[in-house]
């Protein structure tokens, strides 16, 4: 599997006419101009990093992928095979649970003939030469059907229902231990789900307001947590960091960058409920699978849509929303 140096073009939206700047309650210390330096501090070298990803072939079929009960990957575009890393989401060593949903296309349910390949594959970054090693294999299920004596077809196992969700587990080995911002958060399926969406509406209209005035100081606090792991998990160097983060400040203070309103969503829980955001309830595929939070921007030469994927906690003991 190549490695790709992800990019974090994950933004915001919300309307609001404020100029005055916000003041974030998380990572105190961190500027625009440190993040690169303070995350490089994290990174640590090993002599064997592996790196993992799934490769995919998706038939008649769009899907999402869940690592730990947290969005990891989606396709919404034509089906056909490619791959994805997940070293961003695995913080630790050990068994993770793969979730998958199933989508039909130019259809209202699934067909009979609706099937998805992850095969999980692992490449020591260290050790070019050696090249991908297949860890694990899987296939949605199904069921053989006869058609005459000598000859039978597979039938998906969720044809003719509208959504197909199932699950497995994976084992690997990386030589990093993250422990996530949202590691001790409070469940937030536990409060009253009207109570906890108009505070999770507000936080999005001040961490809007800190995107569209473009504070890049607060930019670098809100996204220090996620942009560390995603870099710690990576094994990446200082240029690769600096590079991604120059990138997205490009965007960022671009005259083209206009906030989106923030409109038909959905409240969704991920993490087992220490997660939470407002998601595009939408079937439109160039949305759908992302947040409320989003922008239109002049990018890589046109107008783009780029979403700030931006979940939300709330630490125990405490009352307001955090940032991941």
């Amino acid at each position: 599997m190549k490695r790709f140096i992800p990019i974090l073009l994950t933004l915001i939206s919300l309307q609001s006419c404020s100029q005055e700047k916000n003041k974030t309650m998380q990572n105190p210390n961190i500027t625009a101009d440190n993040i690169v330096t303070e995350i490089s501090k994290q990174v640590k070298n090993y002599p064997i990093e592996p790196n993992y990803g799934f490769r995919y072939e998706n038939n008649q079929c769009y899907f999402e992928v869940f690592i730990n009960d947290f969005p990891a990957f989606k396709q919404f575009k034509k089906p056909t095979s490619s791959a994805f890393e997940i070293n961003p989401f695995i913080f630790k060593n050990g068994t993770q649970k793969i979730t998958y949903k199933l989508y039909p296309v130019n259809s209202a349910v699934l067909s009979e003939e609706t099937s998805l390949t992850l095969n999980l594959e692992s490449f020591d970054m260290k050790n070019e030469s050696q090249g991908d090693v297949v860890v694990q294999e899987f296939k949605t299920p199904s069921t053989e059907v006869k058609i005459v004596d000598n000859y039978s077809n597979q039938k998906f196992v969720g044809a003719g229902k509208n959504y197909y969700e199932g699950s497995f587990d994976v084992k690997v080995e990386v030589p990093y231990q993250l422990h996530s911002a949202f590691e001790n958060a409070q469940d937030l399926q536990k409060m009253d789900k009207k109570e906890l969406e108009a505070k999770l509406l507000k936080k999005y209209k001040e961490i809007w307001s800190i995107y569209q005035n473009k504070e890049l100081d607060n930019i670098a606090k809100l996204e220090y947590d996620s942009f560390k792991d995603l870099f710690v998990s990576g094994y990446s160097n200082k240029n690769e960091i600096e590079n991604n983060w120059k990138e997205l400040n490009q965007a960022y203070t671009s005259s083209t960058f206009k906030m989106q309103p923030i409109e038909k969503y959905k409240l969704q829980f991920f993490a087992g409920g220490k997660l939470a955001a407002l998601m595009l309830d939408t079937t439109d595929n160039q949305l759908r699978g992302n947040t409320a939070l989003w922008a239109k921007v002049d990018y890589d030469g046109g107008m783009r849509g780029m979403f700030i994927n931006r979940y939300f906690y709330i630490p125990q003991g405490e009352k307001e929303f955090k940032v991941y």
